[in-house]
């Protein structure tokens, strides 16, 4: 078995297994700062919980197991969208599907915004990873439905930076309509959000991209 670490941080850290040519993502959130663990902890629980949620979908990793500290999910062959840069106008297209799949099962990625999070496969196919800020429920009230317009929105947003020629009238109206929480959030929250993030913790949006999708 091969084991190599990925990402060490405040959080904790991510290794890769390799056993006889399969290969796992191990989150573990033991090594966190005392600080942190209760968040890590809780990041962990909520990826735990959506990917459960999300069994036996393609494009989507599956949850292996999990315990309070530590989460073990399927390795997805392929790299982050920003070094992929998919052109096939199927990539959109079936990446949207994938999105609707997710939303009718109850879960909201919340994080889709993050380049690293959408892999382009070894197959030319979209796939979801990273769920630690995703929500499950079982009623998909206003809230829910507010979230997963965000997720539509942001998927629209990657498909503008790489396919624009692709938007439909539609999409560039979500697009340009934002719902009133995002405008809260990138008013009042997310100046504060970057900072923590960024000067604290020194992350960075296209931070981790190796243990979302790639084993050198």
């Amino acid at each position: 078995m091969k084991k190599v670490l990925l990402k060490k941080d405040l959080f904790g850290e991510v290794w890769t297994f390799t056993d006889g040519g399969e290969a796992a993502i191990l989150r573990d959130a033991r090594p966190a700062r005392w600080w942190l663990a209760w968040l890590a902890r809780s990041l962990l629980r909520r990826e735990a919980r959506a990917l459960a949620a999300l069994a036996n979908i393609d494009g989507l990793p599956q949850l292996i197991r999990s315990d309070n500290c530590t989460l073990l999910r399927t390795f997805l062959p392929g790299v982050p969208l920003f070094e992929g840069r998919p052109q096939d106008s199927a990539y959109f297209k079936t990446a949207a599907r994938l999105l609707r799949r997710i939303h009718r099962a109850g879960v909201v990625h919340n994080d889709l915004a993050k380049e690293p999070n959408l892999l382009l496969l070894e197959d030319g196919s979209p796939a979801f990873v990273d769920f630690q800020l995703a929500s499950h429920t079982e009623h998909r009230g206003w809230l829910f439905r507010i979230a997963a317009r965000e997720d539509i929105r942001h998927l629209l947003k990657h498909k503008r930076t790489y396919r624009p020629d692709l938007l439909t009238t539609r999409e560039r109206g979500i697009l340009d309509s934002p719902s009133m929480l995002s405008r809260v959030w990138m008013s009042f929250f997310k100046p504060v959000y970057l900072f923590i993030t960024r000067r604290l913790f020194g992350w960075s949006d296209r931070e981790g991209a190796a243990d979302r999708g790639r084993i050198d």
